[in-house]
């Protein structure tokens, strides 16, 4: 594996599953409750974090590169009133990071460079990019994750 194109194929794949062991670390001492929690006015529940996350993988690489034709309400994912149990929740952002996964080994040396374009997504041109965006994306939202699980666990006075 000494070619650019496989390298930067393994080592996508290999942080989108960092992100997804990552999530599940600061998510499983979190109950079904908890997730939906906003426990700041101005900020968002994990639970809407990880719809967000999931739409947005399933968006801009299932949809724009994998074809799979799936619909965003991104709107949604960050209003959404129904409280999804966390295994399934969990389930459903596990399946995004799998076609990310597959996405990635299935993209050839030329797909790196193929054409990209899709909605709110102004500055991935070429498919390295939007794979490269949407794994920084989603660490932002990790982060994100991060504190509000740590507030949400902490010992309360």
């Amino acid at each position: 594996m000494s070619d650019l194109p496989s390298i930067v194929a393994s080592t996508l794949a290999s942080y989108y599953e960092e992100v997804r062991v990552k999530v599940h670390t600061w998510v499983a001492p979190i109950s079904t409750e908890q997730l939906w929690t906003r426990p700041y006015p101005y900020g968002n529940s994990i639970g809407h974090l990880l719809l967000h996350l999931t739409g947005n993988l399933n968006y801009y690489i299932g949809t724009h590169v994998a074809g799979t034709g799936y619909v965003r309400d991104r709107d949604r994912e960050f209003n959404e009133t129904a409280r999804k149990p966390k295994d399934e929740l969990m389930a459903d952002f596990d399946r995004a990071i799998a076609l990310v996964v597959s996405t990635i080994g299935a993209q050839s040396s030329q797909d790196w460079c193929a054409p990209y374009s899709a909605e709110r997504e102004p500055v991935a041109k070429d498919r390295f990019t939007v794979f490269f965006r949407m794994a920084a994306h989603a660490y932002h939202h990790v982060g994100q994750m991060i504190y509000l699980s740590k507030e949400l666990t902490r010992p309360q006075p």
